[in-house]
């Protein structure tokens, strides 16, 4: 499989929050790996998770992202 990447990404264990427009439901899930535009997302159900929204990873501010892919249990997020 070829890297469609722009930039490589770090692994990553960390905290994180999915925050859905206004704010009035979130999503606890795990930053997999990391880089300056984007990210991997673990959690336990992302089907219902909306193309955009904002994420909270422990250590950083609040960004707001895109997915570019998903599946079940996995985001790739693009940060905008």
């Amino acid at each position: 499989m070829t890297e469609k990447r722009k930039v490589s990404r770090q692994r990553a264990l960390k905290a994180a929050r999915i925050v859905l427009k206004g704010g009035s439901s979130t999503m606890d899930c795990t930053v997999k790996n990391l880089s300056d535009i984007g990210a991997k997302l673990v959690g336990d159900n992302f089907l219902a998770v909306p193309d955009d929204f904002d994420v909270l990873m422990d250590g950083f501010e609040k960004r707001h992202c895109v997915v570019r892919w998903r599946n079940l249990k996995e985001l790739g997020i693009e940060f905008v």
